[in-house]
């Protein structure tokens, strides 16, 4: 046992690992398959950070995220993105209203994104002022609306999804916006025995009951557990030296990378690297980062973080291609 623990934090960390079981296992009640999406979104919420996922309709990333409000006893808020959409539909407005006496006064309501779950489907269906409303109270924690600035209630997790398909008429979002985002999460086909449960357990009249496992309080006290968990040194060299090898104009960056990448992460990613591996040890129930658990969030974090260059495309090269070969590389360095 280390000086920064104590036995507190070990009892801690081992109910933590009980209490991410029991959500595990209510949210397999009514998600069939997509563990690994799971477990990602679950570190995400622990590192307090933010996750954009990628995958096609009908894959259950609303059901899956209203469930997990669900279980852990958070608001959910659902908003769907379009192209009229505006950033006071998000924030909330100021309205006049009338009073005893004739005396009129504005009142500020409340918009969706008041609330601790917030789903933003479809980000990029909406134009950059209203995407930039949502990113603001991502990373302040806070909405600004007519010279007053109201506080979010924590814990506060914004899970924003994008279509790979039908991509005309959207608006990416900016590579500086895509930072904002601890996680890109791929969410692919479940397998053939996961369709198989699905076909069998929600095509009838019988709706799994989901228990509540966890309040946001304690989420909260989680979330600050996550953050004292005490990293080697070893661990942050090899965070450091990862991000700076994918940075084709780094001295460290492999000559075969140079050609394939227009820019690389920067020092954003070295920190969710780390805050993801502190959550992922401890979702495990251990008080030590390894290098395994780096490895373990690298794609998530580092995918969106790359821009690949036309030469990379050409020659069907991807962003996860990169980043595998860049952990091999410094996995023989050893």
């Amino acid at each position: 046992m280390s000086h920064e623990q104590t036995a507190s934090d070990v009892e801690a960390i081992a109910e933590l690992r009980e209490t991410y079981g029991r959500i595990r296992a209510e949210l397999g009640k009514v998600i069939h398959g997509q563990e690994d999406v799971i477990e990602k979104l679950m570190i995400c919420i622990f590192a307090r950070g933010h996750a954009l996922l990628m995958g096609v309709p009908g894959l259950a990333k609303t059901l899956m995220v209203h469930s997990l409000a669900e279980v852990m006893s958070l608001d959910f808020s659902r908003i769907q993105f379009t192209p009229d959409l505006m950033p006071s539909d998000i924030t909330g407005t100021e309205i006049l209203q009338g009073a005893e006496g004739g005396h009129r006064s504005f009142e500020f309501v409340k918009g969706p994104i008041f609330a601790n779950i917030i789903l933003a489907d479809e980000i990029n269906r909406t134009p950059p002022k209203t995407q930039a409303a949502l990113l603001q109270a991502m990373q302040e924690h806070e909405v600004s609306v007519v010279g007053h600035t109201y506080k979010l209630s924590p814990p506060f997790f914004v899970l924003a999804t994008q279509n790979p398909i039908e991509q005309e008429g959207t608006y990416p979002l900016p590579e500086a916006q895509l930072d904002r985002f601890m996680f890109f999460i791929k969410v692919g086909y479940p397998s053939y025995g996961d369709e198989l449960a699905i076909a069998r357990t929600t095509t009838g009249g019988v709706k799994a009951k989901l228990e509540k496992v966890v309040t946001g309080a304690k989420i909260q006290e989680y979330q600050a557990l996550v953050r004292k968990v005490p990293v080697p040194d070893h661990i942050y060299e090899y965070a450091v030296k990862l991000v700076r090898s994918a940075r084709p104009e780094d001295p460290t960056a492999p000559a075969w990378l140079k050609p394939l990448v227009s820019w690389g992460p920067g020092p954003r990613a070295i920190q969710y690297l780390i805050l993801g591996a502190k959550a992922r040890a401890v979702l495990n129930g251990s008080y030590l980062v390894r290098k395994e658990d780096v490895d373990a969030v690298a794609r998530e974090v580092l995918s969106h973080r790359i821009l690949l260059t036309f030469h990379a495309e050409t020659e069907g090269v991807s962003n996860d291609d990169v980043i595998r070969k860049l952990t091999e590389e410094l996995e023989k360095a050893k």
